[in-house]
């Protein structure tokens, strides 16, 4: 079993910036090298993907929508994952979840879920 928690959303002002924090534990986490992504879902939306790192950041995925103001990236030897967000916009407002799966499993169904941490930019 794999907990994740994240941590590091809040209220901001458009043209600002936050860091979110998503911390794993549970041994199939390294066990299985798990690839790390960050979702999001706004009010009436479907959850979207907004970024993916693998378990050696040699291979990461970005959104169209975010990929020139928001940078995922991950510490393993403190089971964590980040996603620094930069030049926010009103759009941007949405819970933003952690997600994790095992290498071959599908991002359309990741195998872990954190409960989501609130983002909101005003304008």
């Amino acid at each position: 079993q794999v907990q994740l928690v994240e941590s590091g959303g809040g209220l901001v002002q458009a043209g600002g910036s936050l860091r979110l924090s998503c911390a794993a534990s549970g041994r199939a986490f390294s066990d299985y090298a798990m690839p790390m992504g960050w979702f999001r879902q706004a009010p009436g939306k479907e959850r979207e993907i907004v970024a993916t790192i693998t378990w050696g950041g040699d291979r990461i995925g970005y959104a169209d929508s975010v990929k020139d103001r928001f940078t995922i990236s991950r510490d393993n030897a403190k089971n964590t994952v980040y996603l620094q967000m930069n030049s926010l916009k009103p759009e941007d407002t949405a819970v933003y979840y952690c997600a994790a799966r095992r290498p071959l499993v599908s991002w359309s169904s990741p195998d872990y879920w954190g409960q989501g941490t609130q983002v909101t930019v005003s304008s």
